[in-house]
């Protein structure tokens, strides 16, 4: 079974608002960044170039997108979990949480960037 599958599974998989979600991160950061390799690691889905940008997975009460090195993004707001990493910064979205999608695109954006220095 190829990536593509393996995600679509995974995001299948939880069956609920969950689901729904990580749909919405996934389409989100493949419009932001056409251009990452979207891939199946770590049993999560994972976005590259050339190197680690981000990866979303869910949990019981929440979802939650992971910036490999969020750490040196400009704008840390909407960080509200891994605050103590070196490196690695995440969201945790619960289901009553709203989106914000504009600065979830700039921080997308921002990672992208960060990536390419």
């Amino acid at each position: 079974m190829d990536d593509k599958n393996k995600i679509d599974d995974f995001i299948i998989s939880f069956g609920d608002w969950r689901s729904h979600r990580l749909q919405e991160l996934r389409e989100l950061i493949n419009r932001v960044g056409p251009q990452l390799k979207e891939e199946y690691k770590w049993n999560v889905p994972v976005w590259s170039d050339k190197r680690l940008i981000c990866a979303i997975s869910g949990h019981k009460e929440f979802v939650k997108i992971n910036f490999f090195k969020g750490a040196y993004l400009p704008d840390q707001s909407l960080f509200n979990s891994g605050l103590d990493s070196k490196e690695h910064r995440s969201i945790n979205i619960r289901e009553t949480d709203k989106l914000d999608e504009a600065k979830l695109k700039q921080l997308i954006k921002a990672a992208i960037e960060h990536d390419e220095q």
